[in-house]
């Protein structure tokens, strides 16, 4: 972790740290987690260019709160008027970190682990890009690679019921328009085919073809109730590596995505497990979305 954000930081990029925490607590947790990982007299300090504790999130995105500056170890502050580069704060605004920096809206990538209090508000009040961390995101990932084989069978059967339906489907409208009356110009029942109906085209239905019609109607429901009574428990088992209660985090049912799934798509620009994931990437990585796909597209 330390790595990646020296990496940032020595590519050019200003780091902050905004958080809810008060100074002494954010000061202990970073100085643990950082200051070991970072080169000879380098503390977790010097890695930001500017820190603000006490955020106050969400308020932080919505209103301009007084700001103070953390000016003695122990944590005591003085009111000020504006935030700059290198100091140390309690409370403020996003506004005030904007005319700080010098920068507003997609020039700021913010970093969060909350869908509402960091991306939502980050990107709806300001515009800015987010990067949401989402720990599951792992979990999921190992679960949707046990649980492979069972939805691809799952899928199967997903596509045998849409065959079987959509013949049902088309042998019940044929039987529909065969079965319909028919009447002649004056608006009168035309009862000339005797026995049998008329198909569409022309072709009469005898009443022999009629009864077998309707028993393959009736055995396509048959095989329609066998699949749904495969497919109905293995849905309810789907996602059970992940949580056998509520399922996988970003997906509903077979093919649908979760509430959490499409927040993430609307609010956050890339999302990732862990923000160590960066060290995989130059810091110069400019991540681009995959093509998306429309119904249409198929």
């Amino acid at each position: 972790m330390a790595q990646t954000l020296l990496d940032q930081k020595e590519a050019g990029k200003m780091l902050l740290l905004i958080t809810n925490s008060d100074y002494e607590y954010t000061a202990r947790m970073m100085s643990f987690a950082y200051d070991r990982f970072l080169p000879e007299g380098m503390t977790w300090r010097d890695m930001f260019d500017m820190v603000i504790v006490m955020s106050r999130k969400p308020e932080f995105f919505s209103y301009n709160m007084p700001l103070y500056e953390v000016v003695t170890p122990d944590g005591l502050m003085r009111p000020v008027l504006a935030a700059k580069l290198g100091g140390l704060y309690c409370g403020g605004s996003a506004r005030q970190v904007e005319a700080a920096l010098g920068v507003e809206g997609d020039d700021i990538l913010y970093v969060g682990d909350h869908i509402y209090t960091d991306a939502a508000l980050a990107k709806i009040n300001f515009r800015w890009r987010t990067a949401l961390v989402i720990r599951e995101l792992e979990a999921e990932i190992a679960a949707l690679a046990l649980g492979r084989p069972h939805r691809d069978e799952l899928k199967q059967l997903m596509t045998k019921k849409e065959i079987v339906g959509d013949l049902l489907n088309h042998l019940r409208l044929a039987r529909q328009r065969a079965l319909a009356p028919l009447y002649n110009n004056n608006g009168n029942t035309d009862s000339s085919h005797g026995n049998s109906s008329v198909l569409s085209d022309g072709e009469e239905l005898s009443v022999e073809d009629e009864e077998a019609l309707n028993e393959t109607l009736a055995q396509l429901l048959l095989v329609l109730e066998q699949l749904d009574d495969r497919i109905g428990p293995m849905l309810e088992q789907d996602g059970r590596h992940f949580n056998r209660r509520w399922g996988y985090l970003s997906r509903a049912g077979l093919h649908d995505k979760s509430q959490l799934c499409r927040q993430i798509e609307k609010y956050a620009d890339v999302y990732t497990s862990r923000v160590s994931n960066l060290l995989r990437y130059s810091p110069y990585m400019y991540f681009r979305s995959p093509t998306q796909s429309l119904a249409h597209d198929r």
